[in-house]
């Protein structure tokens, strides 16, 4: 896989596809429910939102980039119900607050929160900056939180149960290559099992989803040498696709997961078992 195939059909799944995938869920799971997805104008953002559009949820989509937000949004609406987008970065936690007032005023607040957005840089750790860390830790970790903890005042304010979805990663036996993100999704997680204890008494579940290796527009940011490695990330031997994780949301948000609080689905296809990803490509040291 290389970068270049980040422009083909091929990378990842096209709107028709995500339209039409098959899911196991039925049609009108979500009908008369508000999820909010932040980063959900592409990649594994976009395949969440789709998916919940796609049992009748009412849709709200974040992000930095207006003409891309609006873009899904046109793609989003095809389903028939409600699509909300606010254009606002995760990591100022004024914009956050402004965002959730908007929210309670057009949309009548939300019942699921998918906190989807961030992003990391493939680098070696002795090579990492001040500005560079502290870029992915303020946006995998802080914005996350800001996120999280807007959601849950509004709902304890309103007296309302909800349910928080964390996307974090496939930590468990480190990430070299990506050092700065594996310590900011683990501080999720950990967040996450924290607060889920914390909010249990409001009626408010927290989880996660960490993915491996899945197929998106994402893999562009990796270098082919890099890339190349995903398909050796697990027992399977094949990268996963964005319906995988689509499908460990709703399956957590809906009522099959109303006994699930402070858990981590982790969909990896056995890399947290075996495998061997490198980000940044294998070093030589490491082959065999």
């Amino acid at each position: 896989m290389t970068q270049d195939a980040a422009d083909s059909p091929a990378f990842g799944f096209s709107d028709e596809q995500l339209a039409t995938r098959p899911t196991p869920f039925r049609a009108d799971l979500f009908a008369g429910q508000r999820v909010l997805v932040s980063g959900g104008a592409s990649g594994l953002g976009k395949a969440i939102a789709t998916l919940f559009a796609r049992l009748g949820a009412d849709v709200a989509i974040v992000g930095r980039k207006r003409e891309r937000l609006d873009e899904a949004a046109a793609f989003l609406r095809r389903f028939g119900g409600r699509v909300f987008v606010q254009p606002m970065t995760i990591r100022d936690p004024a914009e956050v607050v402004a965002c959730f007032d908007r929210l309670g005023t057009e949309m009548g607040g939300i019942d699921v929160l998918v906190n989807n957005a961030g992003g990391q840089f493939p680098q070696p750790a002795l090579e990492f900056s001040v500005k560079g860390w502290n870029a992915v830790i303020d946006t995998n970790l802080n914005g996350t939180w800001y996120m999280m903890q807007a959601a849950a005042r509004r709902w304890a304010a309103d007296q309302r149960p909800g349910c928080i979805v964390n996307i974090v990663a496939d930590i468990w036996r480190g990430m070299p290559g990506i050092a700065h993100t594996c310590a900011a999704r683990a501080g999720v997680v950990y967040l996450s099992k924290s607060v889920a204890v914390e909010w249990a008494p409001l009626g408010i579940r927290v989880n996660c989803v960490a993915p491996g290796c899945h197929e998106t527009s994402g893999f562009a940011v990796y270098p082919p040498a890099g890339a190349a490695t995903f398909k050796e990330s697990n027992p399977m031997r094949r990268v996963g696709d964005a319906q995988d994780v689509a499908d460990a949301c709703v399956y957590l948000a809906a009522s099959s997961g109303k006994f699930i609080t402070g858990e981590v689905l982790t969909v990896d296809g056995g890399q947290q078992l075996w495998g061997d990803p490198w980000p940044t490509g294998r070093p030589d040291y490491f082959r065999l």
